[in-house]
């Protein structure tokens, strides 16, 4: 008998969470904590007086149009969901708003060093709650 390849994914999956519900949990208070300024950080960034941002797309991209027209927002965000921004828009709370994605590079090489010389000593940066 000759199982169909879906038919086998699906019993694999299945297998695979059920093992995993049953598991303990062996690392209850692990955690990473990654803010905005540093390298892995993705999300919502604030321009205002930094550089020109280099982004991906030259016009803004809306998922869900307003009547109100709100000013456009700027995210780093991983690879792929500027692609595919309509999937990964509300992990972002940005479904109704103009989004430019900006460019790795220019995030890494230009807004994290400038980020980090303006907030240096304010508290600001990775470990700390008010991120």
């Amino acid at each position: 008998m000759r199982v169909k390849p879906t038919v086998l994914v699906l019993a694999l999956v299945a297998a695979a969470s059920t093992a995993f519900a049953t598991a303990p949990a062996l690392a209850a208070d692990v955690g990473v904590s990654v803010s905005v300024g540093q390298p892995g950080f993705y999300g919502r960034i604030d321009i205002g007086t930094f550089p020109q941002p280099r982004v991906i797309y030259a016009r803004p991209i809306v998922i869900q149009p307003v009547a109100v027209v709100s000013q456009p927002i700027y995210l780093h965000v991983p690879p792929g969901h500027a692609k595919n921004w309509r999937k990964h828009c509300h992990k972002y709370n940005a479904c109704n708003q103009p989004a430019y994605f900006v460019r790795e590079e220019w995030y890494n090489n230009v807004y994290v060093p400038a980020y980090q010389a303006k907030h240096q000593g304010k508290g600001h940066g990775k470990g700390h709650k008010d991120d």
